[in-house]
């Protein structure tokens, strides 16, 4: 994960179950009028329709578009298909990758941050989720990757907004915090969002990973009585004290290696015994990256840490962690 971020060009990820809006986003980029060149890559059983006006050239399954965006398909692999389009990297400069509303983003994150041929050129820059505000119920009751597409995005589109009451939009709001307290959230109308909030977000850039107190509030609801309950959620600690840097490193490194498929995201600032700097950690399922930042200066040196994933044991978690604090 340790990548060079100059030398690379950004991917975002784009997820959502069937009819959230992903099509009509896409449809957006490559017609609008933005001034951002984007390579697009729909999966399969898009459809995204494209105006034949709007073409300039068409060339081994490749769309190049009148505004400087270009377009292509998945027809077998996702790797073939972005060797194909690193062949004319200088004609973009980000990939957006749509994918299937039925599959979990999680293993082709996975991939990115596994596959040297792909990481040498291309960096997962964030993953992003669009919601159907108005049939994102049915999705959750019926569904479990709809949890795990909420679940490992840094950035969620409340969508069809406009469709469904302030009171329901807020309902909505509160389960999605319950299962990622630390994405972005914006609530949209035809999935029209400015390109700025889903492109180049730095997503898992750890200069650009925070744990603010939004990350908290959840905090409240694990009590509560919920229509819609799953196995998928998040826990959120916040606590004193100074970590052992060794302990620590047991203790995730056991975590991951016994729970990691089930650890679907992790992050966190901790104050590291011995060290003035601050400690920021993230991790993709097994996969795991840590260094230091920053230092305290006069900022109340503590630890925070949010944990989403599946079957997560809050009170195991805590004592795990609290644990590796420096006696």
């Amino acid at each position: 994960m340790n990548i060079e971020n100059d030398k690379t060009i950004p991917v975002t990820l784009l997820t959502g179950f069937l009819g959230a809006g992903k099509t009509t986003l896409l449809n957006h980029i490559l017609k609008g009028k933005h001034g951002k060149r984007i390579a697009v890559i729909e999966n399969e059983f898009g459809d995204i329709g494209i105006d034949s006006d709007l073409i300039v050239g068409k060339n081994d399954e490749i769309f190049e578009m009148e505004n400087g965006c270009i377009c292509c398909s998945v027809r077998s692999d996702l790797i073939e298909t972005l060797n194909r389009l690193m062949d004319r990297q200088d004609q973009f400069d980000y990939v957006l990758i749509e994918g299937t509303g039925l599959a979990s983003p999680g293993p082709v994150a996975q991939a990115f941050l596994l596959e040297d041929d792909i990481t040498r050129s291309l960096q997962l820059d964030g993953i992003v989720t669009l919601i159907d505000s108005k049939h994102v119920w049915n999705h959750l009751d019926d569904i479990e990757v709809a949890w795990e597409q909420i679940a490992f995005s840094h950035v969620l589109l409340l969508n069809k907004s406009d469709l469904v009451s302030t009171e329901e939009l807020q309902k909505l709001e509160r389960y999605v915090r319950r299962i990622n307290p630390t994405a972005t959230l914006f609530n949209t109308q035809n999935a029209e969002i400015d390109l700025d909030h889903v492109l180049n977000i730095g997503g898992f850039d750890l200069n650009r990973t925070s744990v603010s107190d939004s990350g908290f509030l959840n905090s409240g609801l694990h009590n509560d009585h919920h229509e819609h309950e799953s196995d998928v959620t998040s826990v959120s600690l916040a606590f004193a004290g100074t970590i052992d840097p060794e302990k620590l490193n047991h203790w995730l490194r056991m975590l991951l290696i016994m729970e990691g498929m089930d650890v679907f995201r992790a992050k966190g600032i901790l104050s590291v015994k011995d060290s003035p700097d601050r400690f920021i950690f993230q991790s993709v399922y097994m996969m795991f990256e840590g260094r230091f930042d920053k230092p305290w200066n006069n900022k109340p040196r503590e630890n925070k840490m949010v944990f989403i994933g599946r079957n997560l044991d809050q009170e195991r978690l805590e004592k795990g962690i609290k644990s590796c604090i420096d006696a």
